[in-house]
């Protein structure tokens, strides 16, 4: 099996199995607890909150949630309520995960005034554009670092920096999830997810700044600051902890793989990239002209090749992020989305360039053959 589609998803990784395994039979105390299997319970939470502290060079408050979903729920819906009094106005992107352009539209329909912005009306300094829409009456800007569907790259530290000369109560929300532990982020808060390194799903987390006010989204019996409650799953909070300390700061061999695909695809005819230049290395979006997305990724699937067409939340619906890029429609309804871990190997990409190509010359000779004959009966 050559599994491709790490953008969705990743394979739990040894140490974060082993993780959960093991707090679930040692370290089982409820946190609120007074005894010493809570009080163990709580000194694993507050273990695993430096730790991802120290990997996003952050100092603040890290809060458990049960993934980036809610983290983006809680950021957004919970700045919205908290600064409504300060103005109206939020600014985000049309790229944005649904979890985020969800989230807008309900605000929207609740009288906030809603800005979303496309990469293709500036693309070459996304975080500039941005940063010009802010203004007095701006509380919250939330952009993703990473694009989930074809790996543009926002500088969420230049952003930061921007958005906060323009309005220095603006709050910056940065949905972390496809960058944390790849690119530096930056942000009042930002969203992470455990499964997208390694870890397990059904864990994520939210850092807040210190000073940066939000509400909660529910209410229950006080934990984590009133602003998430509910009783911490410590075998999940310590699998995320034991997930980030395995996933390798050196990451050359992404641009390794990437540099091999597309120099496999540019021998190919009428295959084009979609990824702007500015994108990690991990994930890249291209178009194979003349066949259908669906019929790429169930051919590739047939050979063990497991691949997407963008984004596994989009499942059933027309992902707006194409458009956002400025794609046509031809380039957008055969995209084709390939991500990487660490275990994806040379052989791997050569080995789906293979399939690619067989594909290509099985697919188009049938649809050249089709209008041959409709051709022939007319």
């Amino acid at each position: 099996m050559i599994y491709l589609d790490n953008a969705a998803t990743t394979k739990p990784c040894e140490q974060a199995i082993k993780a959960a395994a093991d707090t679930a039979r040692n370290c089982f105390g409820n946190v609120s607890s007074l005894h010493k299997l809570g009080i163990e319970s709580e000194k694993l939470m507050n273990s695993a909150s430096k730790t991802l502290l120290n990997r996003l060079s952050c100092k603040g408050t890290i809060y458990f949630t049960s993934g980036a979903t809610e983290s983006n729920n809680l950021a957004i819906r919970g700045v919205a309520d908290a600064y409504k009094r300060r103005g109206n106005r939020i600014v985000t992107t049309a790229m944005e995960h649904p979890s985020v352009a969800r989230a807008m539209d309900a605000l929207e329909k609740q009288g906030f005034e809603i800005v979303r912005l496309s990469p293709k009306d500036a693309i070459d300094n996304f975080e500039q554009y941005i940063a010009d829409n802010v203004t007095k009456d701006t509380i919250l800007v939330s952009c993703m670092a990473v694009n989930n569907e074809n790996g543009f790259k926002v500088d969420t530290e230049k952003l930061y920096r921007l958005v906060k000369s323009a309005n220095n109560d603006t709050v910056v929300h940065i949905d972390g999830v496809q960058g944390f532990c790849k690119v530096k982020l930056m942000g009042d808060l930002i969203s992470i997810s455990a499964h997208k390194i390694h870890g397990l799903k059904g864990i994520g987390a939210l850092y807040c700044a210190d000073k940066i006010r939000f509400s909660p989204l529910v209410y229950g019996g006080g934990q984590q600051k009133n602003l998430r409650p509910g009783t911490e799953p410590v075998e999940l909070i310590a699998s995320f902890e034991a997930a980030v300390k395995a996933y390798p700061t050196d990451l050359s061999h992404y641009g390794v793989l990437n540099r091999r695909l597309k120099e496999r695809l540019g021998r190919m005819e009428d295959v084009y990239i979609n990824s702007p230049d500015n994108s990690v290395n991990n994930i890249l979006s291209f178009s194979v002209l003349g066949v259908r997305s669906e019929i790429m990724l169930h051919s590739l699937e047939e050979h063990d090749i497991f691949v997407s067409s963008g984004s596994a939340c989009s499942k059933g619906k027309i992902s707006s992020v194409p458009d956002s890029f400025g794609l046509s429609a031809d380039r957008a309804d055969s995209t084709i989305r390939v991500s990487f871990s660490m275990e994806t190997t040379i052989d791997d990409i050569d080995r789906l360039a293979d399939e690619i190509e067989n594909g290509i010359a099985r697919f188009r000779r049938t649809k050249s053959n089709n209008r041959t004959k409709k051709g022939n009966n007319i």
